[in-house]
């Protein structure tokens, strides 16, 4: 399957040649296990630096890696949620490269027979394009540890001496590789946000970027439109937000851009991304596969994945969230923000998905859960699915409001109360008297209550300031407790006033 190409991909103009922009993308996501990914040591973040290691993650001599199984189940319903091939074999090998925190010189991973291979990556941009990038493969390897630079004043420039701490040496790390797809900032994002929202529902990591636990490198060059033969790329590193990854693709670009139109010649080099100065900057000439000296891993027998352990993975696939979005959108015709927001908040689309099958009134549903439920959640750090307010009393209120029963700041006072004390929003309404006045003698005596007691407003209004519609209609709903028809209510002010405004 081919990709998608957004909308936002708009060519760049270069001495008359417009060019367009191909990335692909290398995502690192640590896996979601109680340990790493060849030996029993704790896989956790923030511990006291070399307190979770063993003779195997430091590399000693004669100590014995063993695989992780759950790391390999994990990587696996990854492939699977994106309809990867998984292969009946696999194996490990070993990358050879010299870093002051790879504790062997050598880092086990996966070279030409990787746990998965191909798969689909969809996704949906910001302005409402549907987009897709193709995996090459997802594979399984090991993290390195963490290098640490200071001085004696605890500086990073000039610094004196290097720190390892050799804790995240071994955790498992999954790598997801894509086909050259992506041609845009945007697409790149939204990409990255795909992948994320999927291992979080699969509980595969919790892709934490500000603790390392996704990471990614962004392969990216220019080419004239239309030409098949892909420019020379560099590969950018050292991103840690998804906005870091949308500034340094779009600084890259600027800057490959000028070196052409200038008539230079791009080098194909790793070059880090400077987060405070907005520019990448050269790190060194960029490692081709041959560099690395792969070969088997001795120590590890190649894996041989069983037809019913796939098929087992693939049965605990449910309710991902690529299918919901696509769903709210289709069908329940909701904004490409609002599903975005009920898939990425834990629990919520349950939640939204239950209320719906009540009300069966989508847009209705939305607008409340992501707007008062929300809203109550974030301030008393309870879910909506834990809270008082069940999806049949959200059910009622919809149902109350479509009816026109109660007004909408009815509708906010109930959710507060119901969430807070519980009870039926249509029993607490029958029995307060809550129910929205809609009856225009009712509505008149109110008008002119309001209007004899506003006298300036009046005259504001019939000279020309309109603006002032909106306090009276909001007094009128104060002398109401809030059970006027609010449409109503500004119908009769208007009728009342005359044609008095110019």
């Amino acid at each position: 399957m081919s990709a998608t190409l957004d909308a936002a991909a708009a060519p760049i103009a270069i001495g008359g040649v417009a060019y367009e922009v191909v990335m692909g993308i290398e995502c690192h996501v640590e896996l979601k296990t109680e340990t790493k990914m060849f030996c029993g040591c704790r896989n956790v973040f923030g511990a006291e630096p070399n307190t979770n290691v063993c003779p195997v993650c430091l590399g000693m001599p004669g100590a014995l890696p063993v695989p992780n199984r759950l790391a390999i189940e994990l990587l696996v319903k990854a492939g699977l949620a994106f309809g990867s091939e998984i292969p009946a074999y696999s194996k490990f090998d070993r990358k050879n490269y010299f870093y002051p925190d790879m504790p062997k010189d050598y880092q086990i991973s996966q070279f030409d027979m990787p746990l998965t291979q191909g798969g689909v990556v969809p996704f949906w941009l910001p302005d409402g394009t549907h987009g897709s990038c193709r995996l090459t493969r997802i594979h399984l390897e090991e993290d390195t540890g963490k290098s640490s630079h200071a001085s004696r004043d605890g500086r990073i420039a000039g610094s004196t001496h290097s720190l390892v701490d050799f804790n995240r040496a071994g955790v498992p790390l999954m790598e997801c590789v894509s086909e050259p797809d992506i041609r845009s900032a945007p697409a790149a994002v939204a990409y990255l946000e795909a992948l994320k929202r999927t291992f979080v529902a699969l509980g595969v990591s919790d892709v934490k970027m500000e603790e390392g636990s996704l990471r990614c490198d962004v392969n990216l060059s220019l080419r004239p439109v239309g030409q098949e033969e892909y420019g020379t790329k560099t590969e950018i590193k050292n991103m840690n937000s998804f906005n870091s990854v949308r500034r340094a693709i779009e600084s890259e670009m600027a800057r490959q851009a000028e070196i052409l139109e200038n008539g230079g010649r791009i080098v194909q080099e790793t070059r880090g991304w400077d987060e405070a100065a907005g520019t990448t900057h050269s790190m060194r000439s960029k490692e081709q596969a041959h560099d690395y000296r792969y070969f088997p891993d001795p120590d590890l027998t190649p894996i041989e994945f069983a037809p019913l352990d796939v098929t087992r993975l693939r049965e605990s696939l449910v309710g991902l969230p690529q299918a919901r979005i696509d769903r709210f959108v289709s069908d329940d015709k909701l904004s490409i923000a609002q599903a975005h927001q009920i898939v990425d908040t834990p629990g919520l689309a349950d939640y939204y998905d239950a209320a719906t099958a009540l009300t069966e009134k989508p847009q209705a549903t939305a607008n409340f859960v992501l707007g008062d439920l929300s809203r109550l959640a974030n301030e008393t750090g309870v879910p909506a699915g834990e809270s008082r307010l069940g999806v049949e009393s959200l059910a009622e209120i919809v149902a109350l409001v479509e009816a026109k029963t109660i007004n909408s700041k009815t509708a906010k006072d109930l959710i507060a109360r119901v969430w807070s004390d519980g009870g039926s929003p249509r029993e607490i309404v029958a029995a307060e008297g809550l129910g929205q006045v809609s009856d225009s003698g009712a509505i008149d005596t109110l008008v002119a209550a309001v209007l004899a007691a506003n006298e300036k407003s009046v005259a504001d209004y019939r000279a020309g300031k309109t603006k002032v519609m909106g306090f009276l209609v909001g007094q009128v709903m104060k002398q109401s407790r809030g059970t006027a028809n609010p449409t109503l209510a500004e119908e009769r002010l208007r009728a009342a006033l005359g044609d008095g405004a110019e």
